[in-house]
């Protein structure tokens, strides 16, 4: 199921439960044997697709591993990877790992898109932020093993086959294909493009051999047997054509060929076609340019193959163009020499300079600095201590808690960000505390405060501030005198983007409007949220009205009101002998200031903040909440 989605090609797509399930186990039998042997604080490499689930499982079970992940394979666009069942798993697999490398920047890309959309997380160009970590992403093209070729070239077993297949060869020009035997490579295109060449260069057909090696590659899979089958047929046609007396065009291998023999023909070959469909990097290329002595070769070489980002003077194709692949058969094989030369020497010093060593350095080299930095805030992760003052104890305490993405987490539709069974047993409870006063301080309108926790007997502070109800009393306003003249011009913005923006819609409050962007395209709207600023920054720029930029939303509300203040004003009102301050995003950061006058604040999920300690999400201050209420 993942290598058909990884390399575009749904139409081999196919996906069984039990699968999954074998799947889940092969990673956690790996997971079991890292951490027998991982001592404290030890790097794990992670490769490839195999394993997309193993980061997330030994960072669960050891926090102190330093984490890598390196995916071989290209990663497809959104829209093809979101087709896998299991997608949101495997992508949370991956985000355990504290850095995971690429090929090239597409694929890079491609990763940010699927985690965005199919995740909910944003990011940076190399940094995703999630619950209270990081994980690291990064470009590493993969090198050839130059070592182990540069000794196989100066060997003497190396230079009698080179002299045995210059011999075989003598006056043929060698165009070369070396590649598994895979759908992903392209080679039933390549065959059609060999035919096209032969047929309008009857006078090349003496003299140019095409050589194919095709290595098996799962050969109990039906669509691979069908594809031997299919490239059998295609050869002997090629062959029955375009066959002299005195030469057969295309000479097909299906197997693997001694290491010395394969350096032997990189070594002899005028011309190599590496023209996979998709290729995640494709060390064909590289390893092809490395043997070139003597500069004379040339590579065609598809630009769908991760290789293409570096190899720039190799003559370039699309696989899909079969006349443009046979042309480019053609222009290779008459190129001049010095030419040829031209563009083949930088691309080999680039090749041998960075190789698999270098490869494996810089990963090793950006996965050590990604594990080493401070936490961009540094704040810290909430401990027991901090949380002991408000244990049962003579004297009064206070909680201020907000509400979305604190005590809820987000939904697609707010009015059903409804408190949960687990949340509502703890509030019970925590409502039993007679030296305990708790304010839900939030952003939603007093109607929804008191329909779904009127029932606690909290003071529920709605509008992130404008209104209060006290436990029996009626609604009060924070600041009655609050100038909320700019309000009709800036719904009238707020509707212009709303209309213009899928998926999103604007909430009317007393003290302020909201512009939600949850529902639409994730990058769409982000880029429509920011333009909108701009807008409003102009548009308002000399009235009493702020501008906040929250989660998937987009926020003025009044300057004179905000969780602060109100915070303030009834800590004044009463004498509290510990305070607790909890919140999410922008808005909560009046309340974390309140940390200067001896408050315990926390910051709920990832974001530089002003509060002294951090959670990772909602299920950690139930956590919390449950453990000061005892339960």
């Amino acid at each position: 199921s993942l290598w058909p989605l990884l390399h575009y090609n749904q139409t081999y797509f196919n996906y069984q439960h039990k699968w999954w399930v074998t799947y889940e186990k092969i990673n956690a039998c790996f997971a079991d044997a890292v951490c027998d042997v991982a001592l404290e604080g030890d790097l794990v490499w992670v490769h490839d697709y195999h394993l997309m689930l193993l980061p997330k499982m030994l960072r669960e079970r050891r926090p102190d591993l330093r984490i890598g992940f390196f995916l071989h394979t290209p990663f497809p666009s959104y829209e093809i990877f979101r087709c896998h069942p299991k997608r949101q798993e495997l992508l949370e697999g991956l985000l355990g790992a504290d850095l995971v490398g690429f090929h090239t920047f597409g694929y890079l890309r491609h990763f940010r898109s699927a985690v965005l959309r199919l995740t909910g997380r944003e990011s940076d160009v190399y940094t995703i932020r999630h619950d209270d970590a990081e994980t690291h992403i990064g470009v590493f093209p993969i090198g050839m093993n130059w070592s182990g070729f540069e000794q196989e070239l100066g060997s003497e077993r190396f230079y009698a086959c080179k002299e045995r297949f210059q011999h075989d060869y003598k006056d043929k020009r060698i165009v070369l294909n070396v590649e598994r035997l895979d759908y992903s490579k392209g080679i039933p295109q390549k065959l059609e493009a060999i035919d096209k060449y032969l047929e309008f260069n009857p006078d090349r057909r003496d003299d140019v051999v095409f050589i194919l090696i095709a290595v098996p590659s799962r050969e109990d899979v039906g669509e691979y047997a069908t594809l031997k089958e299919n490239i059998e047929l295609a050869v002997s046609r090629i062959n029955g054509k375009f066959a002299t007396i005195s030469n057969i065009p295309v000479h097909f291998i299906n197997r693997g060929v001694q290491f010395q023999e394969l350096c032997a023909l990189y070594a002899i070959s005028d011309v190599a076609m590496v023209t996979p469909l998709v290729d995640g990097m494709n060390l064909v290329a590289k390893e092809y340019i490395a043997c070139q002595e003597d500069h004379g070769g040339v590579l065609i070489l598809s630009e769908f193959a991760g290789a293409a980002q570096e190899l720039f003077n190799a003559v370039m194709v699309n696989p899909y163009d079969i006349d443009g692949m046979a042309w480019a058969v053609g222009e290779a094989l008459d190129m001049d020499s010095q030419h040829k030369r031209e563009l083949m020497e930088p691309m080999r010093k680039l090749v041998i300079e960075n190789d698999s060593k270098w490869w494996a350095k810089r990963f090793i080299d950006s996965l050590v600095r990604s594990t080493g930095e401070a936490t961009r805030d540094e704040v810290r992760r909430l401990d027991d201590d901090a949380i002991k003052p408000f244990a049962p104890s003579p004297g009064k305490k206070a909680l201020f808690l907000d509400y979305d993405g604190t005590l809820r987490g987000f939904t697609i539709e707010p009015a059903k960000a409804t408190p949960q069974p687990r949340l509502i047993e703890i509030l019970e409870k925590l409502s039993q505390r007679e030296d305990l006063d708790i304010y839900v301080v939030s952003g939603r309108k007093a109607d929804f405060l008191q329909k779904h926790l009127g029932r606690f007997g909290f003071t529920l502070v709605g509008e992130h501030g404008y209104t209060f109800t006290k436990p029996g009393q009626e609604p009060e306003l924070l600041n009655a005198d609050a100038d909320l003249a700019w309000m009709p011009t800036v719904r009238e913005v707020f509707d212009l983007y709303a209309a213009s923006t899928p998926g999103t819609h604007v909430e009317q409050k007393r003290s302020a409007l909201v512009w939600h962007y949850r529902a639409a395209d994730p990058e769409f709207g982000h880029w429509k949220a920011i333009e909108l600023i701009g807008h409003l920054k102009e548009a308002i720029s000399n009235v009493p009205a702020a501008i906040a930029h929250g989660k998937k939303i987009v926020e003025v509300s009044s300057q004179q009101i905000n969780k602060g203040m109100a915070v303030e004003r009834f800590i004044h009102e009463n004498k509290y002998d510990a305070i607790l301050c909890i919140g999410d995003d922008q808005t909560d950061e009046t309340m974390h200031r309140h940390r200067n006058m001896g408050a315990v604040t926390i910051k709920v999920g990832p974001g530089t903040t002003d509060a002294e300690y951090r959670l990772p999400g909602p299920d950690q201050v139930h956590d919390m909440l449950a453990s000061i209420a005892g339960m």
